[in-house]
């Protein structure tokens, strides 16, 4: 991607951010797949703070007031992450630090 390494998402443009947000978005989704049950459960606060951070940033970015996303358990994290990060970038805001945050996700799962 960059000059510093496949996974250095800084000076990205927001085409190249948008497209490693898809990577990561598929990368997150299919390592969650592979979680047991037990695994998934300890790693559901991850996510869900994860989830809850991009709902407030749209929130903000709307002039929303900021409202807490239901805990619907780990079988259904990763449909709440996919709709947060359509609605991050349907309210315009900038992919290229949300691509980075993708990795860091991926990276704090177990």
């Amino acid at each position: 991607m960059t000059a510093g390494g496949p996974e250095d998402t800084s000076g990205l443009s927001a085409a190249a951010a948008r497209d490693h947000i898809a990577i990561e978005t598929e990368r997150v989704a299919r390592r969650w797949q592979q979680l047991p049950l037990g695994r998934a459960l300890s790693a559901s606060p991850i996510v869900a703070a994860f989830v809850q951070s991009l709902a407030d940033e749209v929130a903000v970015a709307r002039g929303w007031p900021a409202r807490p996303v239901p805990d619907l358990g780990p079988a259904v994290l990763m449909d709440q992450l996919q709709v947060m990060l359509f609605d991050h970038a349907e309210a315009g805001l900038d992919p290229a630090p949300l691509a980075e945050r993708m990795t860091t996700l991926r990276r704090d799962l177990p």
